[in-house]
């Protein structure tokens, strides 16, 4: 078997021996399989018996829900047959109710025009008529009436739905009809993204109200630690968990790979992912590497495929696969990879949703892709049938990557993160209060029903603005424009920037993502193809960039501000305060710096007004006696501080979903706000959007976490796996690693009960 040899020739091999952290055997598990009672209706029991398939348990738990009239989210492994659960009860309602429809919607197009196949599958062997068909951006205006007024099952996406929900009157036969609205890849609706989405699933729930029709909601998602929780924040309605996986599994193997362990200083991420594919390809296995970027997805492919020609395997058959391809090619490549003409494809996360792409050998993940959640999606890719697998995480030098290599544990056994979902953003609300109101005319008790307590006040306040007008004791749309237009779905700002290229807009970003990714002398990234930017218009919104090819990036560094305006919640412990409340944020981009890959090459100085903004933080107040400690072992307070705000918003996205560059952090050694030493950690959007929240609930376990990630490290005096931040707009200084392990350590005490 190949995997066996693979494994004896990596042990065989003095540097991967060397860096090999942890190998994790997974056994292979038996399906378990359920019935129902009553069957599904002939067709369906026909196609189940031609496909030669057994329902899992966990499909008849879905359907059975399902049929009770329950919303569900389906939260068990990659390739479990989820797409089978919710496909079948909905293809049983139709034949049940002839005029019944469905809405399908998928984070992404390409992925909807994927799962269209399976599908028309089903309707192909049942005979059962949906006139399925995907409705977005692409479809030809002159399909489009036809569509929603004759398909049963239509696919599309949330910016699609955004856009149609105005124009209702002309869906209120489909609307009229909806019985389910099915969301699939739900775990990709979280943060400012998924806050938006779940407004929006509330304003498609009105509407469908408004024309009588009463949806069930169904969804299935990647594991994620709060998944009731968080289907019931997303889509307003009570949801029942199906978790009990009855899938089968062959053995995997996980290896955890750490070039920059020590005695490997000389490693790199880039070069031991290279390494591996390369041998998974020699040793007759098909695998998918991920990387963390679309630029490094192009290299490692061409690396690789220079190395397997080193080696005398010029012939085998390796592609790079990222967005900014055309649909076409992304197709053909799928198409390759599932019938094995590919042997090794290189994809940054587009091929860590559903998408069908047969079965694979190996996975290697290039640096953790930011949470367990997705690593184990991604993982999961390989090993689709009861063959045994192979999977690599390949470490980058940062404190999470460096946690897991030296605590696979929490890998393996932990919990997936938080998926969060903030419903009391102001802004958020409003900006779909504004839609709701263009759609329909918005009653307060529309509001309490649909936006949530305060949403009425919210209103209020808009009508203040002359944004809503009030008629007939109802609030109507009177801004300039339309309401879609002013109010994006990755935003916590309705403050919006135009990206322009020779006169055309590529897209559209809000204004901290311009001042961070699209100042002047940046490298801005689109559809795969890199553009510098020449300049940034505060004043007209508007950011001008011309095409250049380059192998550099940038980044912004900046210094903050911070002011705490009120706190909300508040724990005491040995004279140690944790608080979360309401800050003001003002960050000043100071300069930028010129990489090639993870070299820096330049600094170049910038000038760009603050960034001002309310949001959400939990701060720690240190007491004096952590203080007097740390005087007299003769170590810096202020570079304690430091180092463990650094070492905390690191460690943080491994408890809490989200990404480094969604948090920011203040520390000083008198903060003004506290009249103490204090650490801020807060959420870097506009009026926060729950990570602070989280934090705060968690923030023992983050401080945990952290220690051990500072105490671990082989490094004297601190390094980017533990306590530098390549974010720093002080360029990492003061820093001082034993201060910093000081600090955590006296928070942990404390927090547990400790003096």
């Amino acid at each position: 078997m190949a995997i066996p040899d693979l494994l004896a020739a990596l042990e065989q091999h003095q540097e991967t021996r060397r860096s090999i952290a942890h190998i994790e055997v997974t056994p292979a598990r038996e399906a378990v399989f359920g019935s129902l009672v009553p069957p599904l209706p002939e067709p369906l029991e026909a196609y189940l018996a031609r496909r030669r398939i057994r329902l899992y348990s966990h499909q008849c738990a879905a359907i059975e829900a399902i049929r009770e009239g329950r919303s569900v989210i389906m939260t068990t492994a990659t390739a479990s047959g989820k797409s089978l659960a919710f496909n079948l009860p909905v293809f049983e309602r139709l034949v049940q109710h002839p005029d019944a429809t469905a809405l399908y919607l998928y984070p992404t197009k390409a992925l909807a025009h994927d799962q269209l196949k399976g599908i028309r599958e089903i309707e192909q062997y049942t005979g059962i008529t949906t006139g399925c068909a995907v409705y977005d951006g692409d479809t030809p205006r002159s399909r489009r009436p036809a569509l929603r007024e004759r398909a049963r099952i239509l696919l599309s996406n949330p910016h699609e739905l955004h856009q149609i929900l105005p124009w209702h009157d002309r869906w209120r036969t489909f609307f009229s009809r909806l019985r389910f609205v099915v969301i699939d890849e739900a775990h990709r609706y979280r943060g400012v993204f998924g806050s938006h989405a779940a407004f929006l699933l509330r304003r498609l729930l009105r509407i469908a109200h408004l024309h009588g029709g009463t949806p069930q909601f169904v969804l299935s998602t990647a594991t994620v630690a709060n998944p009731g929780e968080f289907a019931c924040r997303l889509c307003g309605m009570p949801v029942t968990v199906i978790d009990d996986d009855g899938s089968p599994r062959g053995e995997t193997q996980f290896l955890l790979c750490n070039p920059y362990s020590e005695g490997a200083g000389e490693g790199s991420t880039h070069r031991a992912a290279r390494d591996l594919l390369a041998r998974c390809i020699q040793h007759g296995l098909q695998a998918l590497c991920f990387t963390t970027s679309r630029k490094h997805a192009e290299l490692l492919a061409l690396h690789t495929r220079a190395a397997l020609v080193t080696a005398g395997e010029e012939g085998a058959a390796l592609a790079a696969y990222r967005a900014g391809y055309l649909p076409g090619t992304r197709r053909e490549l799928e198409e390759n990879l599932k019938c094995g003409h590919i042997r090794g494809l290189v994809s940054t996360n587009a091929l860590e949703v559903g998408i069908d792409v047969g079965t694979l050998d190996a996975v290697i993940i290039a640096g953790y892709p930011g949470s367990i959640m997705a690593t184990r999606q991604q993982a999961g890719r390989a090993g689709r049938r009861n063959d045994g697998s192979f999977a690599a995480l390949v470490a980058s030098h940062n404190p999470l990557d460096q946690f897991f290599m030296h605590h696979p544990g929490a890998l393996f056994e932990g919990a997936s993160e938080h998926a969060i979902i903030d419903l009391a953003n102001p802004y958020i609300v409003a900006g779909h209060l504004l839609c709701a109101a263009a759609e329909a005319p918005l009653a307060a008790a529309d509001c309490a029903r649909y936006f949530g307590d305060g949403s009425a006040e919210i209103a209020g306040a808009l009508e203040a603005q002359y944004l809503l007008r009030m008629s007939k004791g109802r609030w109507i749309y009177a801004g300039r424009g339309r309401a879609t237009e002013a109010v994006g779905l990755g935003s916590g700002s309705g403050e919006t920037y135009r990206v322009l290229c020779n006169g055309s807009v590529l897209e559209t970003i809000d204004r901290s993502q311009a001042f961070r990714e699209a100042h002047p002398g940046a490298v801005f990234l689109h559809q795969g193809e890199t553009y510098l930017v020449d300049d940034l218009d505060v004043e007209a919104h508007r950011i001008r960039l011309r095409k250049e090819e380059t192998d550099l990036s940038t980044e912004p560094l900046t210094t903050i501000e911070a002011r705490i305006i009120a706190g909300r919640f508040r724990r005491d412990a040995g004279g140690l305060g944790l608080v979360f409340g309401d800050v003001e944020v003002v960050e000043h981009t100071v300069s930028y710096r010129i990489k090639r890959y993870d070299r820096v090459i330049a600094t170049e100085p910038l000038d760009l007004p603050p960034l001002r903004f309310a949001t959400k933080g939990v701060w720690c107040t240190i007491p004096e006696t952590v203080c007097d400690r740390l005087a007299r072992a003769g170590l810096h307070l202020a570079g304690g501080l430091h180092g463990a705000e650094h070492a905390l918003i690191g460690i943080m996205p491994s408890l809490v979903l989200c990404d480094r560059r969604d948090i920011g952090g203040f520390s000083s050694s008198w903060f003004p706000s506290t009249g103490s030493p204090a650490i801020l950690i807060y959420d870097g959007v506009e009026g926060g959007i729950g990570l602070a929240e989280k934090g705060y609930a968690l923030f023992e376990a983050i401080a945990a976490a952290a220690l051990a990630v500072v105490r671990e490290c082989p490094c004297d005096d601190g390094c980017p796996g533990c306590i530098y931040s390549p974010k720093c707009g002080n360029d990492n200084q003061p820093l001082d690693k034993q201060a910093t392990e000081m600090v955590l350590e006296e928070i942990v005490a404390l927090l547990a009960g400790g003096s």
